[in-house]
């Protein structure tokens, strides 16, 4: 029988144990199966060691105590990279109670750098946290992180799935952590954790950590050995979690899944999250869920960081009922008697759903989690799917403009220079840095002049895995269709929920949980109902059309580096001039909207080819323009209306105009003119040749002059069929100004956004 850590490190686990229990305030604390077993490899045999284990299982206790320990031992403070700033607060106040000195660089405590890099300097603190977008900063990488690097007494990389292609996170700083890796000597422990990982994410985890440094045992970034002491000790224990109850509620409609919530939330115990796929879907679900007796409020990617710090506050303290979140409020976020979390629209795949349940339940005996799947959830992951993924065109075109710049660019200067829209560019000069193409410097980003190649197979590969996923969140959905309880999961015991969770991570030792609706059957309010207040609710919701679309104010930047017809010697710059600016105008609804945006995405769909389907405006979307037209508060009544001439949907948008003219008793002025050489707009991804590509794309016909000019300065309104980047409208509107028309109200059936 091979003896146990504690019984090979007697001394150490004495010393850890109390150490342990000063951390969580127990006496009578003890370690689980597997933490001391890190913390003696780190510690005693300086390891480089990865831990898979689920959520609540005490990773963050592993590497505090391995920090502490180090640290009477001589070695110097722990780097630990960690993925979110709500992650880094939990962990500071976490390490203190160990009586851990911890410290967090980050984007939401600029002001207290100065100070941690002065405690840094007189070793008075044990542990320093950062993102690892810190490590591409130039003054971070260049002044502190040789310093780190050589004092390191341990390197933590939490969240490490993020490290892979292959999770469901990734993020392309966290590659380069393979590079750090590589420059720390034999004698540092590297601890990686996570609680989402398949059998591929661990071995290419296992293969990044196994890098050594120069002297070791071979050329820099060459792999090490991964057996023996001194090679990577994975720790992988089982991931179900006995305290979830799981289940998933298929209902026909946004109108059916919204109702639902509003008449059961209560009988959720606890406070939650509600999880939605976009923005839009959990501000609107907020505002509809939330009332005096039950606070419920909205976390997504543009709450202010000091909001986030409060909501998640509040939440803890159960001062709110629920957050509903997107996927901004995910790893990091630790409320351990969090009572349930509930899907409006299923992630993309089943370990991404993993991640996100896991908040729940983690310090109570049970915890309620229900998937209310949507019918437009394939089309949000297909967007975000193709979003995320770098093409070589791209890749060339920025590599292109660095090598040509001769000195850095920023991220601003370089748009201008390629057809790449700024998310989508900030990711690709991520991933163009870590291989190494490109680098950050004082005053923006360089061509290193390494040779660069795109890889192909390895996208399509992770393409391919991607759509895998998503067929797998599927399956989950249909789980137990067949029927439910103890005999379906007896027959196949993968129908179990929690089951088909822990195999999609490659966890062979599941067993079916016997609390699912699968093993169980159903075990949440039911979705029939008599009709009641929750109806009205739901329609003013649903039913509510008229999103304003705030017009564009200021030229982009970079438009006199273009040199294409039209623009040279006059490109604008700053301000639009007011008088040539459009109005505020409106909107259906935006596509990524609840209600009315599903409709709105089965009109504007493309068919197989990616072709553009074009039909009149039926019915019933017609009606909700009329009732747009009706609410909206214009100060001067518009008396024509001008349609933006389309090359792909003509049908619709001339029907759009004409409609809206013989109803509204508008003059049908016809659309504007198409230059001689237009022809469908493609790329223009990014304002700066969105504007090159419009400027001459329309004029002002004889016939549309005069009618113009007998108008006398009378509102018109700017009608097309769908608004993305605003500036088609811009653009048209400006033209239409300078012809002397009044002020320009562009309408649309729907905004991308």
């Amino acid at each position: 029988m091979t003896a146990s850590a504690a019984e090979t490190h007697p001394q150490l686990h004495a010393e850890a144990l109390e150490a342990l229990r000063d951390l969580t305030g127990r006496a009578d604390a003890a370690f689980h199966p597997g933490q001391f077993d890190a913390i003696a490899a780190l510690v005693d045999e300086h390891r480089r060691a990865l831990v898979v284990q689920r959520t609540g299982w005490g990773k963050s206790a592993v590497y505090f105590l391995a920090a502490l320990l180090q640290r009477r031992r001589g070695a110097g403070p722990a780097l630990i990279v960690s993925p979110l700033i709500a992650l880094m607060r939990d962990q500071v106040a976490a390490a203190a109670r160990a009586g851990v000195r911890a410290e967090a660089i980050s984007s939401a405590n600029p002001t207290a750098w100065t100070q941690i890099e002065q405690s840094l300097a007189a070793d008075e603190i044990d542990v320093l946290l950062v993102s690892p977008e810190r490590l591409v900063n130039p003054r971070f990488r260049d002044e502190q992180l040789p310093r780190l690097i050589e004092r390191c007494g341990l390197l933590v990389i939490d969240e490490a799935h993020c490290i892979s292609d292959w999770g469901h996170d990734f993020r392309p700083d966290y590659r380069r952590l393979r590079d750090l890796v590589g420059q720390l000597g034999p004698q540092v422990p590297v601890l990686a954790t996570t609680a989402t990982a398949n059998s591929r994410v661990v071995a290419d985890v296992e293969e990044q950590l196994g890098v050594v440094a120069q002297g070791t045992s071979g050329e820099p970034g060459t792999p090490g050995p991964t057996d023996g002491t001194t090679g990577v000790l994975t720790l992988r224990g089982p991931l179900t979690r006995d305290s979830l109850r799981l289940g998933c509620l298929s209902l026909p409609d946004d109108r059916a899944r919204l109702d639902y919530l509003v008449r059961h939330l209560d009988a959720f115990e606890g406070s939650g999250i509600i999880y939605t796929l976009t923005v839009s879907a959990a501000e609107d679900l907020a505002a509809l869920l939330n009332t005096p007796e039950r606070p419920v409020r909205a976390y997504t990617g543009r709450t202010d960081a000091e909001d986030r710090a409060q909501l998640e506050a509040d939440l803890k303290d159960n001062r709110i009922k629920a957050l509903a979140a997107t996927s901004a409020l995910g790893m990091g976020f630790d409320k351990p008697d969090l009572g349930f979390v509930i899907h409006l629209g299923a992630p993309s795949s089943p370990v991404a759903y993993y991640q996100q349940v896991g908040r729940a339940g983690r310090a109570t005996d049970s915890a309620d989690v229900l998937l209310l799947p949507g019918r437009e959830d394939r089309a949000i992951w297909e967007y975000f799917a193709t979003a995320s993924m770098p093409s070589q065109d791209s890749a060339s075109q920025v590599l292109t403009a660095l090598a040509e710049a001769g000195s850095p660019l920023s991220t601003a200067a370089i748009e201008a220079r390629v057809d790449v829209r700024r998310a989508a560019l900030e990711l690709l000069l991520k991933v163009l840095a870590v291989d190494g193409a490109v680098e950050a410097v004082k005053g923006g980003w360089i061509a290193t002049g390494r040779p660069w190649e795109y890889d192909a197979e390895r996208y399509e590969n992770v393409a391919r895995t991607r759509r895998e996923e998503q067929q797998a969140m599927l399956a989950y959905e249909r789980l137990g269709s067949e029927g439910t309880g103890p005999d379906v999961v007896a027959s196949d015991p993968a129908q179990c929920r929690m089951v088909f969770l822990a195999r999609q991570l490659d966890d062979t030792t599941a067993v079916p949980c016997g609390r699912c609706d699968v093993c169980a059957g159903s075990w949440y309010p039911s979705a029939d109902a008599p009709p009641g207040a929750a109806d009205a609710q739901v329609s003013a919701l649903l039913d509510r059309v008229g999103v304003p679309v705030e017009p564009r104010k200021q030229w982009p930047q970079g438009l006199d580096q273009l040199r294409m017809q039209g623009l040279q010697g006059a490109a604008p710059k700053g301000k639009i001039a007011e008088d040539e600016r459009c109005e505020e105008g409106r909107v259906i609804a935006r596509m990524s909207d609840l209600g009315w945006a599903v409709p709105l995405r089965s009109l504007l769909r493309t068919d197989e080819d990616g072709r553009r389907i074009d039909s009149p405006v039926p019915r019933n979307i017609g009606s909700r323009i009329i009732e747009v037209l009706k609410e909206w508060d214009w100060q001067q009544r518009p008396v024509g209306v001008v349609a933006i001439p389309s090359t792909t949907r003509p049908e619709l948008v001339s029907s759009l105009a004409s409609g809206i003219a013989s109803i509204g008793r508008l003059q049908d002025l016809g659309p504007l003119g198409l230059a001689a050489d237009a022809v469908p707009l493609s790329g223009a991804r990014n304002s700066a040749f969105r504007v090159a590509a419009l400027w001459d794309r329309f004029v002002i016909t004889p016939e549309l002059q005069q009618q113009i000019d007998a108008l006398a300065g009378a509102p018109i309104l700017l009608v097309d069929d769908v608004i993305d980047t605003r500036w088609t409208m811009t653009i048209a509107a400006r033209l239409l100004r300078r012809a002397g028309s009044g002020p320009v109200l562009p309408l649309a059936l729907a905004q991308e956004a």
